[in-house]
């Protein structure tokens, strides 16, 4: 086996996703902290690593950064570069004999209160966790407005409370990813590494992602600058710009969350945003408005990012109103634009609106269109958007997975034949008595 290396930092969600796919695959590791080692630091560049972490290192050789790693991984080219044995899957590609009461997909605050519920209600559910365990929180630093938290909590960590609690009361987790689905089946089929699971039902909690500009230069090095300068994670990578010009793009919480923190590291933020006004909630605007490291450019747009070839140099502007073309030197950038939900494996199944978001026949509900389907979470919610509204939806689904189960699966009392409902809208089956 070769001698594998990781260059990390604490508070880091992307380290913590590298750690648990090597640990996964039995592989030992020497972990670096390169924010307590600033020569770590340069030799970690030295060796060809970008401006962000994690960095992970095989005989010296770079094998890539979280997402570029687990992409290797996707492709079956990442254990050779390790140097252990290709993974043999332990489970068999189906078992017609198993079919669980209900998998849910995805574990951000929606699915891991989702397993919670479900599992209190005896239905031994199975949740894939996804290539994000943990969704957007583990992103986050400290969030303070989720109940409970008087003095706050950083993101992972109210994660890995959520994860510790549902697998408590009985949740099955596998960190793995849904490859394909068919939700019109009976039961309803989820592929997984090659591997068929049958269930009675399924909750979609896979939450969103973060959106990029779709700007030149914003791409992964070496075609951008994405990790030599460009970043979508001031938790991660903030440090690495310790005393330099930073600019955030975005006009809504997440955007002014970012910029507050790098104001830790940079010698000035400067937010970039499309509009002359930010969306984000009063007391946020009001911290970002009023803190003297911090500037406002409004109604401007990033047309490229620009650098020397290794790391970004700076941003081409343009003044929405004007037409004005400029050009400020930046050491680092900061996308905070907003999230696109994670319905791709959905889209021929399931109603998506304009927007990409799940669409449920009576909003204030998490039924979809398919009895014994769910959706929970900002998956669906494009409104609200919060971890508190998502862990309640996902309290719902569990709930009326519940009721579904139970109309469905209880054998019929005399004089009635169970028989599944076409009524999308409520999720549930009807049973038609003999007269």
């Amino acid at each position: 086996m070769k001698k594998i290396t990781i260059y990390s930092k604490e508070d880091c969600p992307y380290c913590v996703r590298a750690k648990a796919l090597l640990d996964r695959k039995g592989v030992s590791y020497e972990e670096i902290d390169v924010e307590a080692d600033m020569y770590a630091r340069a030799e970690m560049q030295r060796l060809g690593g970008g401006r962000t972490v994690p960095q992970i290192f095989a005989d010296g050789k770079y094998v890539g950064d979280c997402d570029g790693m687990h992409a290797l991984d996707e492709e079956g080219k990442l254990d050779a570069l390790l140097g252990v044995e290709p993974e043999r899957k332990s489970r068999k590609k189906s078992d017609d004999a198993i079919i669980h009461k209900v998998i849910i997909i995805g574990a951000g605050p929606a699915g891991y209160t989702a397993g919670l519920y479900a599992s209190r209600a005896n239905l031994q559910p199975l949740l894939f966790s996804g290539l994000q365990p943990g969704g957007q929180l583990m992103i986050t630093t400290d969030v303070e407005n989720y109940p409970g938290f008087p003095k706050g909590i950083q993101g992972p960590e109210l994660m890995a409370l959520f994860r510790e609690q549902a697998a408590r009361f009985g949740t099955e987790i596998i960190d793995d990813t849904v490859e394909q689905v068919d939700l019109r089946a009976n039961p309803k089929r989820v592929i997984v590494s090659g591997t068929t699971y049958r269930a009675h039902a399924v909750i979609i909690a896979t939450g969103a992602s973060a959106k990029w500009l779709g700007v030149s230069g914003e791409e992964p090095a070496p075609k951008g600058y994405g990790g030599a300068g460009v970043s979508a994670c001031a938790t991660c990578d903030g440090f690495f710009f310790r005393g330099e010009d930073i600019a955030v793009a975005g006009g809504g919480d997440t955007a002014m969350e970012e910029a507050l923190y790098l104001t830790n590291f940079g010698k000035s933020v400067t937010v970039i945003h499309r509009r002359d006004e930010f969306r984000a909630s009063k007391v946020m605007q009001d911290r970002v408005l009023n803190h003297p490291k911090i500037n406002v450019l409004w109604s401007t747009v990033i047309e490229e990012v620009k650098g020397d070839g290794t790391k970004m140099t700076a941003l081409r502007l343009k003044n929405v109103k004007t037409g004005e073309i400029s050009e400020q030197s930046f050491g680092g950038f900061f996308v905070a634009i907003g999230h696109t939900p994670n319905t791709e494996l959905f889209k021929d199944q399931l109603t998506l609106n304009a927007a990409g978001y799940i669409e449920t026949p009576d909003g204030g509900r998490t039924v979809t269109e398919i009895p014994g389907v769910f959706a929970a979470g900002d998956v669906k919610d494009h409104y609200y958007r919060q971890a508190v509204t998502a862990a309640g939806m996902g309290c719902m689904a569990a709930i009326e997975t519940e009721r579904y189960l139970g109309d469905i699966l209880r054998p019929p009392r005399m004089g009635e034949v169970p028989r599944e409902s076409t009524d999308g809208r409520s999720g549930q089956h009807s049973i038609i008595q003999n007269k």
